[in-house]
């Protein structure tokens, strides 16, 4: 059966039968200048829900995190944008029913967070990241920010004077009060990150200065609960522009009380972020696409040709960590991604080798330069209609999206 391109139909009805999609329109507003969450301006975005699924490729060595996360569903993050020119503003609004914050004190406690990535370019729309890490010659800008309470770090600074209990110090009446002040401006009540990929293991945070952003969150406890999050960044600098005034950009949240932290998250695929006036109808495309194929034949050619290595929602034979987990790869990767990873595996190598992991097999080989070469084998023998039902297969793995 011939693919068919849903370009025009850029949204799709998920297992919880709510709308969701993944082209964004930015409103034109006057300024940002001192934009946050909770502002008036918020109510000009034209918010757009998206699907983000748990990240199942390689699991965490987290026993008690992985238990909480059997069966986990997927959620809908409302996604809008601002632009006054200058700046752009990508803003989340997402269900969380409690508001875990990170506490300074405590080691087992994760906090609630989010995360906006942008690809470098999207000059070649079907050759669009890795999702999360970048991939070779194809890097991204991303913004973190986390849920912190106020913490303090004794050798961050090097200040060991305001680590002392006000009770020791030789202060009383006004410079008592004083000190207090000092204390509490020293602490930390943000936890906000730039960082630079081109790859697994490549991940750099931003720390000279070159990266120009700012980021906001904050909890209400309408509709049961829920966090709002922005990341503001110039509408271009030299870690992502705009191509045909669009973006690739894709988020990620993270719920502290399901002890997500790191690779456990909940990440959508790539969604197009339109400035006003911008025209990428390549990248829609791209984005966009859903393959009609027959599924009943990729999910044959799968167990053929996929399920001895990895595993999927119907297939979990494989030992566990001989190759990716791909029970949610299809609400993560564009199907042009799909079609690279089964003709050309070596285009992106996923990082392995999860100390769990299977003992003989190990997911790259190295060579004496260092460059990473895929154990996977290309699978560019199959025939083009084989190709296309495995895609579809694949685009229909991923988590029944929560209520």
């Amino acid at each position: 059966m011939r693919a068919i391109l849903q370009v025009a139909a850029v949204l799709s009805v998920t297992a919880s039968g709510m709308v969701a999609g993944n082209i964004v329109e930015a409103v034109k507003v006057e300024s940002l200048d001192g934009f946050k969450c909770g502002t008036p301006l918020v109510k000009k975005i034209k918010w757009t829900p998206v699907a983000v699924y748990p990240q199942s490729t390689v699991k965490l060595n987290d026993k008690r995190a992985l238990e909480l996360h059997k069966g986990a569903k997927g959620k809908i993050v409302e996604v809008g944008a601002l632009t006054d020119g200058k700046e752009i503003a990508i803003v989340l609004r997402w269900p969380d029913k409690s508001q875990d914050l990170y506490k300074g004190y405590k080691s087992d406690l994760y906090a609630d967070g989010f995360a906006v990535q942008f690809a470098s370019s999207a000059q070649e729309p079907e050759k669009l990241p890795y999702i999360g890490m970048g991939s070779d010659g194809r890097p991204v800008a991303i913004y973190l920010r986390k849920a912190y309470e106020r913490v303090y770090e004794p050798n961050g600074g090097g200040d060991v004077a305001h680590q002392v209990n006000p009770h020791n110090t030789p202060y009383f009446g006004g410079a008592l009060e004083k000190f207090k002040e000092e204390v509490a401006q020293k602490g930390t009540t943000t936890y906000q990150r730039a960082f630079v990929s081109e790859g697994f293991r490549s991940m750099t945070e931003i720390r000279d200065g070159s990266a120009s952003y700012r980021t906001d969150m904050h909890y209400v406890e309408k509709r049961g609960g829920m966090w709002g999050g922005t990341v503001i960044r110039p509408v271009e600098d030299g870690y992502a522009a705009p191509t045909q005034g669009e973006y690739a950009v894709a988020i990620a949240v993270w719920d502290g009380k399901e002890l997500e932290r790191d690779g456990l998250k909940r990440l959508s695929g790539w969604i197009a972020v339109k400035l006003p006036g911008g025209k990428n109808g390549e990248l829609e495309r791209v984005v966009s696409e859903v393959v009609s194929g027959d599924l009943a034949n990729g999910k044959k050619q799968f167990e053929t040709n996929c399920a001895s290595c990895h595993w999927s929602r119907d297939f979990q034979n494989a030992p566990l960590y001989m190759a990716p987990g791909l029970e949610n790869i299809g609400g993560q990767a564009t199907a042009a991604y799909l079609r690279e990873s089964i003709l050309d595996p070596n285009a992106v190598v996923v990082p392995g080798y999860n100390r769990n992991a299977h003992p003989n097999f190990s997911w790259y080989m190295v060579d004496e330069k260092g460059n990473r070469t895929s154990t996977m084998p290309p699978f560019n023998y199959l025939d083009k209609k084989s190709i296309e039902d495995l895609v579809a297969y694949l685009q229909s793995q991923k988590a029944e999206v929560e209520k």
